[in-house]
């Protein structure tokens, strides 16, 4: 094949594939949002209060434009912003608790319909698929560095074991926790595997070349009732706003699956983790003194209404 030819091929492929994913229906996933709307919510949602300039910037977005979007999602109620502190000509930006609801729709949908397109495919073939998906990616101009270089994926087998040692590793070195801490979680990993219901529960396994890099689980706690289970980012993959992503994937899954509630236990120790649930809209709702993991802890229960 000539290079016109392969020009050509270029061209059928952006072709065939934006007709595949829906992009140029009117709106995104049924929804009153075009592509670009679409992709700011996204960005505004696994983002930790960007800055107008940098958000334009990361998208490719001419300023003018992505104004008159912030401006409409303002008027709706999606986005709120604030001037930052340490530089008033910066406006800061985040998503109100309607912005929230509104992203947790499309990313319902979204995972929904990916999800049936793989679910059609064999398993050798998703992994093909996904494979081929990183190769166009890194050869088309990706970097390695991008804001969002890993791929969330279900659990394959050893998955759960990396996640268990990745959990005594890091607790033990970042919190001092004890082997019992890496017990309990072996137990929470055998009790998900064991008694997994495909509709309403949830791994997903965080993986950058080849390693596990993070991961979270959602379980069934009661019939309208969700638990958000072992959330966990290595430090390698760290400040790239993983660990909102897995929450989020959780909270749009629990939607899904008409949950109404999400409970989760954590400890006042795990800053970042409480951090998370904070500006993902879980609130506090129980502390009580524990002696943990040979440890002096605060255990702290949360939860999010749906």
């Amino acid at each position: 094949m000539d290079f016109e030819g392969r020009v050509d091929a270029v061209r059928e492929f952006n072709r065939f594939y934006t007709r595949r994913i829906g992009v140029l229906h009117e709106g995104l996933l049924e929804s009153p949002f075009s592509l670009t709307e679409s992709r700011v919510l996204f960005e505004l949602a696994h983002r930790e209060e960007p800055a107008a300039a940098e958000l334009a910037k990361e998208l490719g977005l001419d300023a003018g434009y992505l104004s008159r979007i912030l401006s409409k999602f303002k008027k709706l109620g999606l986005v709120s912003s604030k001037p930052a502190q340490q530089d008033g000509r910066q406006t800061l930006l985040g998503l109100t608790k309607k912005g929230r609801g509104a992203f947790a729709v499309l990313n319902a949908r979204s995972q929904k319909e990916i999800s049936a397109m793989l679910a059609a495919m064999p398993e050798a073939n998703q992994m093909r698929l996904v494979g081929a998906m990183e190769t166009i990616g890194r050869m088309a101009g990706g970097s390695v560095d991008s804001k969002t270089p890993y791929l969330l994926r279900p659990p394959t087998p050893g998955d759960l074991g990396e996640v268990v040692r990745l959990h005594g590793l890091l607790y033990a070195r970042e919190y001092g926790f004890d082997q019992r801490f890496e017990g309990l979680v072996a137990g929470i990993a055998a009790r998900f595997v064991e008694h997994y219901d495909l509709q309403r529960e949830r791994c997903w396994i965080a993986d950058r070349d080849g390693q596990v890099v993070g991961s979270v689980f959602l379980v069934k706690q009661a019939e309208t009732v969700a638990r958000l289970r072992m959330l966990l980012v290595t430090p390698e993959a760290r400040g790239l706003g993983l660990g909102a992503r897995l929450v989020n994937e959780c909270i749009a899954f629990a939607r899904l699956a008409k949950y109404r509630k999400i409970t989760l236990w954590t400890n006042s120790v795990l800053v970042a983790a409480r951090h998370i649930y904070e500006t993902t809209g879980f609130r506090l709702v129980k502390q009580e003194p524990r002696r943990n993991f040979g440890m002096d802890l605060v255990s702290e229960t949360w939860e999010l209404k749906l």
